[in-house]
C-alpha cells in the first residue's frame, strides 16, 4: 500500500540572485539560497542526466514510465533517480514539481527500475505553503546504505543464475519463457513473506507476492537486455496488482508471473492442479483485460498481437471450430498416450460450440473408446476444465 506524509512551510522571505554566470554542478547546497541557485542555472533534466553519466550511474535499461511522461517532469524523475542512486535518501528537491505530480513521479521510477530494491514506495516530503511545491524529501528506506552494495552484487549473481541457463541461440520468446517458468519454479506465493515489494523476495527468499514476482521478471530481462516494464492496477475481485508488459519483434504483450504460479491459482480458486498457467505468458489485452484494469498511471501501447501467445506457440490455437480438426486433434491425442490436450479458440462463439460438441454431443466417443480399448476395462473417466476467461479447455485422459 502506498503511504506518504507531506509536512508544510511558509518562506517568508523571497531572495533574488543577481549574481551573473552561476556555473552550477547537480550537488547545491540545501535552503533558499541552494534552490535559487539551481533556477538560476537552468539545468534543468539534462543537468541532472550529465550528473548520472559523469557519475556511472546511468540507466542501463529502457525507462518506459519516462519515455511516456509528460516533459515537464522529466527533470524531477531524473533529479529523483539520481538521489536514490547516489543513496541521497533525504534532502532537497530542486526541480518545480507538485505533490501529485511528485507522487507520479517517484512511483514511475520505482516502477521502471525494479534494481532500486531499499527504498519503499512510501517517503516524506515537506510542501511550500507558498508555492504549493515540494521543496524537500525523505524517502522510507528497508536496507541501510552499508549493506546495499553487497545485497546488490547478490542480486545480480541470483539473476545471472537465472541467465546462464538459457541457450544462447534462444529467441526473445524462449528466454521471456524461460524466466517465466524459473520463478513460478522457484518461488511461493507468500503475502507474509520479507521484503515482498521488491526483488529480495524472488531472488534470494523465493516467497512473495506480485510486485516482487514482477519486478524480479523485469530486473532479469532487463538485464539481458530485453524490455519489460511493469503495470499496476486492480483485478476483477477488487485487490491490487501488478504485472508486466514486454515487447517482441516490436508488438507488446503482457505477462503475469504471479497469475502462472499453481499456488496462487489455487488461492484464488480453490483448484488442486500443480500445473504451471500459461494463460499469462504473452497474452493479448483481450485475454488479460476480463481480469485485469490498468490504473491509467501511464499510457498503453496496443497489445493485440497473438503471434508469440503460449497456445499460438505450442499449436493448441484454434481461431474457430471445425469439428473435424478437433476431431483428429482429440484422436491424435489419446493415440500418443499424451496425459492431457489443451485447446484455446479465438473467440467465444467457437470455445461455447467445442464445449457442446465434445461435452454434450458425443465428440469424444471415439477418443473414450479407444481408451477402454487399450486399458481392458468397460469404463473411462476423464476430467475436464474449462476457462471462459480464456476460451480455454484443457481435457485429462489420465
Amino acid at each position: 500500500m502506498r503511504r506518504h506524509r507531506i509536512l508544510r512551510f511558509f518562506l517568508d522571505v523571497a531572495l533574488i540572485l543577481l549574481t551573473m554566470g552561476v556555473c552550477l554542478a547537480v550537488t547545491p547546497a540545501g535552503g533558499i539560497v541552494g534552490r535559487v541557485k539551481y533556477v538560476w542555472s537552468s539545468g534543468g533534466a539534462e543537468a541532472w542526466e550529465e550528473a548520472a553519466v559523469r557519475e556511472g550511474i546511468s540507466p542501463a535499461a529502457e525507462e518506459y514510465y519516462y519515455e511516456n511522461f509528460p516533459e515537464e517532469l522529466h527533470e524531477t524523475y531524473r533529479e529523483i533517480y539520481v538521489h536514490i542512486m547516489r543513496n541521497e535518501d533525504s534532502g532537497p528537491l530542486y526541480s518545480s514539481v507538485t505533490v501529485d505530480d511528485f507522487w507520479k513521479t517517484y512511483y514511475a521510477v520505482l516502477a521502471d527500475h525494479p534494481e532500486i530494491f531499499w527504498i519503499d514506495t512510501s517517503a516524506q516530503i515537506q510542501e511550500s505553503g507558498l508555492t504549493k511545491k515540494v521543496v524537500s524529501y525523505n524517502f522510507d528506506t528497508t536496507v541501510p546504505e552499508s549493506s546495499r552494495a553487497a545485497l546488490k552484487e547478490q542480486l545480480q549473481q541470483a539473476a545471472d543464475v537465472c541467465i546462464s541457463q538459457i541457450p544462447a541461440e534462444a529467441t526473445d520468446y524462449e528466454k521471456i519463457r524461460f524466466v517465466y517458468e524459473y520463478i513460478i519454479d522457484r518461488t511461493e506465493y507468500d503475502s507474509s513473506g520479507a521484503d515482498n515489494q521488491n526483488i529480495q523476495s524472488v531472488l534470494l527468499n523465493q516467497r512473495s507476492v506480485c510486485a516482487g514476482y514482477s519486478k524480479a521478471f523485469q530486473y532479469i530481462l532487463n538485464r539481458m537486455g530485453l524490455f519489460c516494464t511493469y503495470i499496476t492496477g486492480t483485478i476483477k475481485s477488487g485487490g491490487d496488482h501488478g504485472w508486466n508488459m514486454v515487447r517482441i519483434d516490436g508488438q507488446y504483450y503482457y505477462v503475469d508471473v504471479t497469475w502462472g504460479d499453481p499456488v496462487f491459482a489455487n488461492q484464488m480458486n480453490g483448484a488442486a492442479s500443480h500445473v504451471m498457467n500459461y494463460n499469462y505468458l504473452c497474452c493479448t489485452e483481450n485475454d488479460l483485460f476480463r481480469t485485469h484494469t490498468p490504473d491509467g498511471s501511464i499510457p498503453l501501447p496496443p497489445c493485440t498481437a497473438d503471434n508469440y501467445n503460449y497456445y499460438v506457440m505450442n499449436d493448441m490455437y484454434y481461431e474457430n471450430f471445425d469439428y473435424d480438426t478437433v476431431y483428429d486433434r482429440v484422436m491424435e491425442s489419446v493415440w500418443a498416450g499424451e496425459m492431457n490436450i489443451v485447446m484455446k479458440f479465438g473467440s467465444y462463439e467457437a470455445y461455447e460450440q467445442a464445449k457442446y460438441e465434445l461435452f454434450q454431443n458425443g465428440l469424444l466417443n471415439d477418443a473414450g473408446q479407444y481408451l477402454m480399448e487399450i486399458n481392458g476395462v468397460s469404463q473411462w473417466n476423464y476430467r475436464y476444465n474449462t476457462d471462459d476467461d480464456f476460451n480455454l479447455i484443457t481435457i485429462y485422459w489420465k
